[in-house]
């Protein structure tokens, strides 16, 4: 059964196209005006093994705001499409990811209900923008905006970093990892993993 989602959102602040293959090899086509973003998305699709296309054009001479919220947005709604009716996935994932002096840690579960918990980005780099293109504050809305519209629950930590890129970068590869564990095919499990039976 092939696990691909495919979603296109128009708005006056963004065009967004996604498709996504969660059973891919990390193959990504990453382009969303805003270069470090697109290196974060490049790094997600690599490291979840997702065969990943995004195409976005948005206002990015206002602001990466909106783009990057967007982007997201899609993402999620792609992700959720992709999973259909979750039969047969192992459903809790999570991953540790150490980038040089930085840790971050994300759990997933792929349980139908939304939450996102954010928590240990150091204070000190939330006016900081990376590679003048990447507001560090948009880390936690991505994550935010995907876990709603995928309608998964995710929780991600940084334990320690003093580099904002690595910071983030680290959160990203932490979240692709936990994905996919969550949504391997679990060999044990032929139906819906959950005592209420359905997610």
């Amino acid at each position: 059964m092939s696990r691909v989602g495919k979603v296109e959102r128009t708005t006056k602040e963004s065009s967004i196209r996604v498709e996504l293959d969660l059973d891919g090899s990390g193959q990504v086509e990453v382009s969303t005006g805003v270069p470090f973003y697109d290196h974060m998305l490049h790094s997600f699709g690599v490291h979840g093994s997702l065969d990943l296309r995004i195409e976005a054009q948005g206002d990015v001479h206002i602001d990466a705001h909106h783009t990057v919220e967007d982007t997201a947005i899609v993402l999620g709604q792609a992700l959720r499409q992709a999973l259909g009716d979750k039969k047969g996935i192992r459903r809790f994932g999570d991953a540790w990811i150490p980038m040089d002096e930085t840790l971050a840690h994300a759990a997933i579960d792929v349980s139908g209900r939304p939450y996102c918990v954010h928590v240990g980005e150091p204070e000190q780099f939330n006016t900081f923008t990376i590679g003048g293109n990447y507001p560090f504050v948009l880390t936690r809305h991505v994550f935010e905006s995907l876990s709603f519209h995928a309608q998964i629950a995710l929780h991600v930590r940084v334990l320690h970093g003093r580099d904002p890129h690595h910071i983030a970068e680290a959160q990203y590869k932490a979240v692709a990892r936990a994905l996919r564990e969550a949504t391997e095919p679990d060999p044990r499990a032929g139906g819906i993993p959950s005592t209420k039976g359905v997610l």
